[in-house]
């Protein structure tokens, strides 16, 4: 992969990684595009890096909050798995960690058991526009969640007022982002507005929940990559700088404009995405 690649997949990432449109989808249909290798699941996580970069600089202050409230959600457990009153001055730090980490789970899980399996079906050569038409697929069956989830939900609560049993309807959302075309932050903020979350709470919740699986795909995917040698340690760079850079733009975009516009705009992209690439396919125009 030449430099070139390397940045235009990074911009991708960065920016598709925080939109509801699907950057794992977005990261197979770019190079299906223009016709190039796909890059494999292990260059996609390791371009997490730069969405990971991306997170810590734009929500470093709820970040470290989180942090120093470790103890306080250690020492009062019980209080915070259970939606009780917790006296405490970090009492809301706490509680939203302990949320963010039994969210994880279930997206932690699900990737430990089906990563390789995603990866063999949806970023080889083979069976090719299968795997599109299967993007395709999710991309506009989520717009239509989406879609139902903007319009039925109340958007009246905020972080601090999520209780468990909203967390694990989100994370277990979270889980079946691992299929490319559903989109992370998509259908995470699509579970949260179902849960009558405002728009641009459910977009916060959304990246900090996506934090801890990010950390470790990215982790995992830059192991993978540097030891598979397929791209250079100078190209994995670039790529990663770029999503860096993408992602936060994107996050504060998103974040701004979801104050003062409904989440229509990606509905529309994501159903016109999907209909142009059944088209190039059913055309052979690709």
């Amino acid at each position: 992969m030449d430099a070139f690649r390397a940045i235009v997949l990074g911009l991708v990432q960065g920016l598709t990684e925080f939109l509801p449109i699907s950057s794992s989808g977005h990261l197979t249909i770019v190079p299906w595009l223009f016709n190039w290798e796909q890059p494999g699941l292990a260059f996609d996580a390791a371009l997490h890096l730069g969405t990971l970069l991306a997170v810590l600089i734009y929500f470093r202050a709820e970040l470290w909050r989180l942090i120093q409230a470790i103890p306080v959600a250690l020492a009062n457990l019980p209080a915070c798995l259970t939606d009780k009153p917790l006296a405490h001055p970090r009492a809301a730090d706490a509680r939203l960690g302990v949320l963010i980490v039994i969210g994880s789970i279930p997206g932690g899980v699900l990737g430990l058991l089906l990563n390789d399996r995603i990866d063999s079906a949806f970023h080889s050569q083979q069976h090719q526009d299968r795997a599109l038409l299967a993007i395709a697929g999710l991309l506009a069956g989520f717009a239509a969640l989406l879609f139902v989830a903007e319009r039925v939900g109340r958007q009246k609560r905020v972080m601090t007022n999520l209780r468990m049993r909203d967390t694990i309807v989100i994370g277990l959302a979270q889980a079946i982002a691992l299929f490319p075309g559903t989109s992370r932050s998509g259908v995470t903020m699509t579970a949260a507005l179902f849960q009558d979350m405002e728009r641009a709470e459910a977009a916060r919740f959304s990246f900090l929940l996506g934090f801890p699986l990010i950390l470790a795909a990215s982790l995992t995917g830059l192991s993978d990559v540097i030891s598979a040698n397929d791209v250079s340690t100078g190209n994995i760079m670039l790529g990663i700088a770029f999503s860096a850079i993408s992602g936060l733009f994107a996050i504060s975009w998103l974040i701004a404009i979801l104050k003062r516009l409904p989440t229509t705009m990606f509905t529309i992209y994501r159903v016109a995405a999907a209909v142009v690439i059944v088209l190039l396919i059913a055309t052979g125009l690709r």
